[in-house]
């Protein structure tokens, strides 16, 4: 019996160390070249608050979402984390129905052209691993819109104690629509304990893209938004831009799709095919490219996975004495990030960042982990830190900003990656983009503007608080931080 115990125990320590540490699928984890900025939108969500406390907002990334969907005539290729209308324990009241809108709106072309490819790529956790199948899901298939729940299993584990476990067996109890007993802890129905023993994975397609055609060429958004309803209050980012970074964008997503889909899925439609010409070109060096060595003053790249944490670590490491680092974003505990700040701030970079406060999700109480352990350190360091004002909804932008001295340019990198392990280390799927150029580029110039309104809380227009508004936070909360951070028990 001992020798059985052991046999298992060593088998559950091999398939973790093989699940933490095993080759990673295709098109993970890659910094396209940089290529000619074309027709580039910043666009932003936010919310604030007047000297009466009235809520006020401003939308724009889905909006212009649905227009770019509304003019697609060949091909749309769509990738959303949360795409459904659970709440939790959140009140409905004051929510945007942004799940059925991007439906409807997706349903509504593929029937204006009926020869049009239309792909929507997401994350399993919108069907609770397997357990229900969102109406708004199941009228999208009905109309031809083919469907692509991303394969999890071949990434990562982020969680490793637990996913050891998981892939010796308990994967391959599949799931079950409408067999559930146990409450869902999303929203409505039930769920089965296959659903709970499949989030305890803790790894997701968290990336938010958008790939359309546009006249004779290309278009591709990037951005922090979730088409979630109960996400609609949040503030978001996100840049729109046409070219030959469209087609880089389109490559990327076409090998998550032909990874998911190969695991099993043996009801692909012929006409799904439609787009591979393009999608080709795309992932193959183009060494006549006019961006190859442009002097054009901006310039952009699609970044994925843990080729966004090294874009990061190199506009801070390469920070210098008088210039400015702006980082506005949802969650911060990546140690590497963290460290590298405190070293930028140590070097004369003047270092602003803006947090989420990290006490609200969908109407659920949070403990301001990692957040509130993390603005602590960095401010302790010297570093100017701000709580973003919420009543309910989050900042739930990813934003750096890079200025350096004047005339000597400006970047930005933005999308869906939060600033932590599960995020930057090649854990879930993640996608941003890094726009170079000026003060004068209008998209960083607008990025700029964004910060300094968040950041410059006025009483007509109140949006940020100073940090000793969020009161101190304990050596226990520190540690605790640090070890969900290194041992993947948490949701950050």
């Amino acid at each position: 019996m001992l020798l059985v115990l052991i046999l298992l125990l060593a088998a559950w320590l091999a398939m973790g160390l093989w699940q933490r540490y095993k080759p990673l699928p295709e098109g993970v984890d890659v910094a396209w070249p940089m290529r000619q900025a074309d027709n580039v939108r910043l666009l932003s969500d936010e919310t604030w608050y007047d000297a009466e406390g009235k809520s006020h907002q401003r939308q724009m990334i889905f909006d212009e979402v649905l227009g770019m969907i509304a003019q697609a005539r060949r091909l749309i290729v769509l990738d959303m984390f949360l795409f459904n209308d659970f709440a939790g324990q959140a009140d409905n009241a004051g929510m945007r129905a942004l799940s059925s809108e991007l439906s409807e709106a997706l349903i509504k072309q593929k029937r204006r052209h009926p020869d049009m490819t239309v792909q929507v790529i997401t994350d399993p956790i919108n069907t609770l691993y397997g357990a229900l199948m969102p109406e708004h899901l199941a009228r999208l298939q009905d109309a031809g819109v083919a469907l692509v729940i991303s394969d999890l299993d071949r990434l990562r584990a982020s969680n490793p104690l637990w996913s050891g476990l998981w892939h010796l067996g308990l994967n391959r109890l599949g799931n079950d629509q409408g067999g559930g007993w146990l409450p869902n802890p999303m929203g409505p129905d039930r769920v089965t304990l296959r659903s709970y023993l499949s989030i305890a994975n803790v790894r997701a397609n968290h990336r938010k893209t958008l790939v359309v055609d546009h006249g004779d060429g290309w278009a591709g958004l990037i951005t922090s938004a979730n088409p979630h309803d109960a996400s609609s209050r949040h503030d978001n980012v996100a840049l729109r831009f046409e070219g030959p970074a469209a087609l880089d964008l389109l490559a990327s997503e076409r090998a998550l799709i032909d990874w998911s889909r190969s695991a099993g899925d043996d009801n692909k439609d012929e006409d799904e095919d439609e787009d591979e010409e393009e999608s080709e070109k795309a992932s193959k060096p183009r060494v006549d490219d006019k961006t190859q060595g442009s002097a054009a003053d901006e310039r952009l790249r699609i970044l994925s996975e843990a080729a966004i944490r090294d874009a990061l670590l190199s506009r801070i490491t390469r920070s210098d004495d008088g210039e400015r680092l702006d980082i506005a974003v949802f969650y911060l505990s990546h140690r590497p990030l963290i460290e590298a700040l405190k070293a930028a701030h140590a070097r004369g970079v003047a270092v602003r960042v803006l947090l989420d406060p990290n006490r609200e999700a969908f109407g659920m109480k949070k403990g301001g982990i990692p957040n509130r352990p993390v603005a602590a350190e960095l401010a302790e360091a010297g570093i100017e830190v701000r709580w973003c004002l919420t009543q309910g909804e989050q900042c739930h932008t990813k934003l750096l900003l890079h200025r350096k001295r004047a005339g000597q340019g400006a970047a930005m990198i933005l999308g869906s990656a939060n600033y932590t392990r599960r995020n930057l280390d090649n854990l879930n799927l993640e996608t941003s983009v890094e726009l170079v150029g000026t003060l004068r580029t209008p998209a960083i110039n607008e990025a700029a503007e964004l910060f300094e309104r968040q950041w410059l809380s006025r009483d007509a227009h109140r949006t940020s608080v100073a940090l000793s508004a969020g009161g101190e936070a304990s050596q226990w909360a520190h540690w605790r931080y640090r070890l969900m951070e290194a041992s993947g028990l948490s949701t950050f």
